[in-house]
């Protein structure tokens, strides 16, 4: 196994986990209903940050595979790097989710309310319900990686990954159904 790299400190690890997890749920939440910056020209489509978001989470999908068949390999080091990426990527792909509603103004489904409307609306309401409650199952996760407690890294991750992945590819997925209503704009 892996030397640890943080000091297991369990009060201020609970303390942090939630103030970010709330930072987070709030700044999000407020966006869903406030557009402060939506009116501003800044010379380019702010929706470019709509597909800048999907190719993170793209590459998030990849990173969780392909972290998940490093650890089955028993390949730890790889496995915690990998990891330690796609929780960066995932911190830019927050702020940029939050710059493009920041700057942009809603986006509707413009398509007839058909079997592809019900499956759009199906993926964005367990995208949304899910990417709302992963961030401190992430946090926790790692946490108990980085200080050595194996075991409950494993167990948490054991619930956590597939829900990661899930909303890593789900959000693809709603980019790539809502992106023809605001492509013309590109």
């Amino acid at each position: 196994m892996l030397t640890p790299i943080l000091k297991k400190n369990d009060r201020q690890a609970n303390l942090l986990i939630w103030i970010v997890s709330c930072v987070v749920f709030v700044a999000v939440a407020f966006l869903t209903n406030f557009k402060p910056l939506k009116d501003l020209n800044l010379g380019f489509n702010v929706h470019i940050l709509a597909l800048v978001n999907a190719v993170i989470n793209g590459t998030v999908s990849v990173l969780l595979v392909w972290a998940l068949i490093a650890v089955k390999n028993k390949k730890f080091e790889l496995h915690k790097n990998i990891m330690l990426l796609a929780i960066s990527l995932s911190s830019l792909f927050l702020v940029s989710y939050i710059g493009h509603h920041l700057l942009s103004g809603e986006t509707k489904y413009g398509g007839a309310h058909d079997g592809k409307f019900y499956f759009y609306l199906f993926i964005l309401i367990t995208h949304i319900a899910l990417a709302t409650i992963i961030l401190p199952f992430i946090l926790y996760t790692a946490y108990r990686s980085l200080t050595g407690e194996y075991e409950k890294h494993k167990k948490l991750a054991k619930y956590t990954w597939p829900l990661w992945l899930y909303v890593s590819v789900t959000g693809v997925l709603v980019y790539w159904l809502i992106s023809p209503y605001y492509m013309p704009q590109l």
